[in-house]
Order: structure tokens, then sequence, then C-alpha cells
């Protein structure tokens, strides 16, 4: 990404949300071999895990430890329960006086009729859609009523164009999903489908884990600083959590 004119963010650190109760959720029917996911509200309301707390905290806390200099000058999130409340842990517990501004383009991926379920619940319950996801592979694939990842690229584009109009040597903290911080990587490293691909299908973006790209003059290219790490839970005697996606992304 290039700003269009003059010089943009110096510093862009993308934090996947804590540990969320979907997440657990989606854990356990997997492992009883559920169809369908037991959440306890509307994907965009479904909040913290308990240990989700805890992540958010944990990672607010390695931020409060960081010299002034480096702290971010606004914190952007996705309007969905489990990001905004991690953002909003991350900011009281690190102290900081920034604004935390909430960007509907960042919300997770819908995911439509497949909504709530399981890998299995779409293969027995939706076999056609299961078929025309395996053949299309998961940048293409839109579920009837939600969205390809390339859907999601079309509004993290727009964001991060936005975030350059309106920056001027900012660090800019952004607390959003999976699908966002990978997309994301898509854009910001000019990835191809495949490289896209081969980094979702080997890796899982772990619970408030930080990911960060800088620039020093503000303008040009962004340089992959450090990805997906959590050190400072495990700093702090917090458990580490894997919730992933499906992991069969790979068009066959």
């Amino acid at each position: 990404m290039r700003a269009p004119s003059g010089h943009g963010a110096v510093e862009l650190m993308l934090v996947r949300h804590g540990e969320s109760l979907g997440n657990v959720a989606a854990s356990a029917a997997g492992v009883s071999g559920a169809e369908v996911i037991e959440v306890p509200a509307r994907d965009a309301d479904v909040d913290l895990s308990p240990l989700g707390y805890e992540q958010a905290s944990a990672l607010g806390d390695s931020f409060n430890r960081l010299p002034s200099s480096r702290c971010p000058d606004v914190v952007w999130c996705s309007p969905y329960a489990r990001a905004r409340r991690t953002a909003e842990i991350i900011v009281g517990t690190a102290g900081w006086t920034v604004p935390l501004l909430v960007d509907e383009r960042l919300r997770d991926r819908e995911l439509g009729i497949l909504d709530m379920l399981t890998t299995k619940g779409v293969e027995l319950r939706l076999p056609e859609e299961a078929r025309r996801r395996r053949w299309l592979g998961k940048f293409y694939y839109r579920p009837p009523g939600g969205e390809s990842w390339t859907d999601v690229v079309l509004r993290l584009r727009s964001f991060l164009s936005d975030l350059e109009r309106l920056s001027g040597g900012e660090r800019v903290l952004v607390v959003g999903h999976d699908a966002v911080i990978l997309l994301s990587r898509y854009l910001l490293e000019g990835l191809s489908e495949k490289e896209l691909l081969d980094l979702a299908g080997t890796t899982t973006i772990l619970n408030a884990s930080l990911t960060r790209y800088v620039r020093v003059d503000g303008h040009g290219p962004w340089m992959l600083e450090s990805f997906n790490v959590a050190d400072h839970l495990t700093e702090q005697g917090v458990t580490l959590t894997e919730h992933g996606s499906d992991a069969d992304v790979r068009p066959r």
C-alpha cells in the first residue's frame, strides 16, 4: 500500500481478538462430532471467554511496558463484540488515552447459510455446497448469503486506503479476526492466491497474537516485522489457544 500523498502510517499492528465463547463452542462441537455449533448469540454479539479476557489483559499489560514513543496513536477495531472487547481491555490495561474507533469493514467473514455449521454439518446437510466449496477453494468460494475471502479483501482494501489518507506518521493498532489478519498480509505483501492459501493451510492465527508492519518514512512498501507473535501470553503464564477455521482451503 502506498500513501496517495504526503506520509501515511509508520507502523501497523494487527491483533486477533482473545479466545471467544464461539471459539470454545466450535472446538467442543468438533470434538463431539456435532453438526451444529451451539453459539450463545449471533456472531456479532459473541463475547470473549474467561480465558479470552485474560489473554487481552496480558496483551494490554505488555503494551503498558512499551516506551511512549512506541505506543499507537489510534486504535481501530471490528464492531463484533469479541474484537471490540479485546480492544477496550488492551487500551484500558495499557493505560492509553487514544481514540478507539470502530469500523464495520474490519468485521469477520460472513458465512451466510454455513453459519453455525461444523465441517461435518456442511457435508451432511448441504452436500452440494460442500462440493462447491472444495471445487472453488476458500479464496473464491462464497456461501449463499455470505462472503468469499475476495469479498473481505474488497472491504479491507477500502479500509487500508482510508487509513493511508487519514494517517500522518502515526502508529496504528487494528483489532480484528483471523481472516482480517491473513487477508491484510495478502494485500500488504502482494501475495498470490497460492501463497495466501499455503499460509492459511499451515498457520493458525493465535488468539490475542500480534502481527507488526513498519515503514520508517511513512510511505512505500510495508515491511513485515513480526507475525502471529504471542510471547506476551506465555511470559505471563496465560494459555495459548489455536482456534482456526477450516484448514482445507485449497481448490480441488
